[in-house]
């Protein structure tokens, strides 16, 4: 590729890097900087990674100018600020102590859906059901799912004492195994 070769200690850490990084991006830059030294030409690379050639040449360049392999790993990124605060916290909180009846609703328990809208409606912001779901974790709800629990049967004593024993129900129709 250039006229700077790889040098031996250079070749088995890029290496290492293909055996055992788990970072798709990293394990694609370190093989095309390989793949470059060893002659290949730049577009068959790209062609081969799924990238522009453009990003081969840079990934190249980048480890030349410090020849340190932990160059072609990602830089730490903040990320997306989070939609979710303290504020939508300490609501999500609150309402869990109501009942949603007391808020007009028609439910006797709250559903995902129906806290979603209460928070749009307490705070403006629309959140997804995924990060409701994620507040009610941190807040140590788990959801299940409602059952109806039938009063116990007062009676039931009545119904069940002193029946006859019915052993000609229990005896078998055939012996075991045989005819």
């Amino acid at each position: 590729m250039d006229n700077q070769r790889l040098t031996a200690t250079e070749r088995r850490r890029l290496a290492a890097v293909l055996r055992q990084t788990h970072d798709s991006r990293w394990y694609r830059r370190a093989l095309a900087v390989l793949e470059a030294h060893s002659g290949k030409p730049v577009a068959e690379i790209a062609k081969a990674l799924w990238v522009s050639r453009q990003s081969v040449y840079n990934w190249i360049a980048s480890f030349q100018h410090t020849r340190q392999v932990q160059r072609l790993a990602d830089a730490p990124r903040s990320g997306r600020p989070p939609l979710w605060s303290e504020e939508s916290e300490l609501l999500l909180q609150a309402l869990l102590c109501e009942s949603p009846q007391h808020l007009g609703y028609f439910a006797t328990q709250w559903t995902v859906p129906l806290l979603q809208e209460q928070l749009w409606h307490g705070i403006g912001q629309r959140y997804s059901a995924h990060t409701v779901r994620r507040g009610l974790r941190r807040l140590g709800y788990v959801w299940k799912r409602a059952r109806y629990v039938l009063a116990p049967d007062p009676e039931r004593e009545k119904k069940t004492a002193n029946l006859p024993h019915r052993q000609w129900l229990a005896k078998p129709q055939r012996t075991a195994g045989g005819r």
